[in-house]
């Protein structure tokens, strides 16, 4: 097993891709994140749109459940405008994504092996298993 140390060395900031992060509150619904490009100066990098998110929470029986997605807008006021749809679209893709992983889990072919949590394939040397070939 690789020492986790190792990999630190690998790990670079990237330069070209830095963003200030803003976050602005109504303390009762949600927030926005405010993200402005910004270049290794600190400077705003004016050839980077400024980017709105949308973050909120909705209750679920398994407790708060966060949501964020990006709004479309061009000026604080657009984003606080066009906030709820944004929202509402974010927890519309959730609900597709989640659907759709448990489609792909239903539609997974169960070996003996499988159901009883022996992984891939069966016992080791292919006995006790069945294949589909």
């Amino acid at each position: 097993m690789s020492d986790p140390l190792d990999k630190m060395e690998q790990i670079e900031f990237d330069a070209a891709n830095l963003w200030r992060e803003e976050v602005i509150t109504d303390r009762t619904v949600g927030s926005i994140r405010i993200m402005t490009p910004i270049t290794v100066d600190g400077s705003t990098d004016e050839s980077r749109k400024v980017e709105y998110h949308a973050q909120t929470q909705i209750m679920t029986q398994g407790g708060a459940l966060p949501i964020e997605g990006q709004i479309e807008a061009e000026t604080l006021e657009d984003a606080i405008k066009n906030f709820g749809p944004a929202a509402k679209q974010a927890l519309q893709d959730m609900m597709d994504r989640m659907r759709e992983m448990q489609r792909e889990q239903a539609s997974q072919i169960v070996t003996p092996g499988q159901a009883m949590g022996e992984g891939m394939g069966g016992a080791p040397g292919g006995a006790g298993g069945f294949s589909l070939t």
